[in-house]
């Protein structure tokens, strides 16, 4: 390992004597939030970056491992919506001294859980809406607004995020999928840094092959 030191996905901070880049998973409070190991932001602190999550929408922020997540991205959880079946959309619930009680499950645009998958790169300012699913792989451009589930291996970005293409043709895609590199050992992991950063891609096929057959 470099310098005679292991990646720990327990330590807060990956850089030493940098506050402004931690590993996300050491840091959550909030069970809705889950995060797997190795993905961080460029911040000092992940959990407000979510807002509107709030306990009785029962929705949760499930995020992969080896995600990188840059400033100023934030996951809109599905507390922010209002409900918009009815006559007006104004939340009396919530606020002091109005006589009403929280509108039933059905009548708000609940959309489910967000999930992020694994080695997702998410650019700055991105804003992530409630339900979104993100696939393996897959790349958000700086100031996308995201409100469609995005594949895996795809890159999108803009207001609304559309997709511009896919990082590689369908075989590597499906051989990645298969691989699922990112659930290997450390020290797996650490040897397979030469494949995972090497842009031949044919030799990157022909090697994930002999090690999936």
């Amino acid at each position: 390992m470099k310098d005679g030191k292991t990646p720990n996905p327990n330590d807060i901070h990956p850089i030493k004597g940098y506050d402004n880049e931690i590993y996300i998973k050491p840091t959550i409070k909030n069970p809705n939030i889950i995060v797997g190991d190795f993905s961080y932001i460029a911040d000092s602190d992940f959990e407000s970056h979510v807002t509107h999550l709030y306990d009785w929408n029962g929705d949760k922020l499930i995020i992969g491992k080896f995600c990188q997540i840059a400033t100023g991205v934030e996951f809109v959880m599905n507390g922010a919506n209002h409900q918009m079946n009815s006559v007006s959309t104004f939340p009396f619930y919530t606020l002091e001294g109005w006589n009403m009680k929280p509108p039933a499950q059905e009548d708000l645009p609940l959309k489910g859980d967000t999930i992020v998958g694994n080695d997702v790169w998410i650019g700055q300012n991105a804003t992530i809406l409630p339900g979104v699913h993100i696939g393996h792989g897959a790349i958000i451009g700086a100031n996308s607004v995201v409100g469609n589930d995005v594949d895996s291996y795809t890159i999108v970005a803009g207001n609304p995020a559309k997709t511009l293409r896919k990082r590689f043709d369908d075989e590597l895609i499906e051989l990645l999928l298969r691989f699922k590199w990112w659930d290997k050992s450390i020290d797996e992991i650490d040897t397979l840094i030469p494949l995972l950063t090497c842009s031949k891609l044919d030799k990157v096929k022909e090697e994930i092959k002999k090690r999936l057959y």
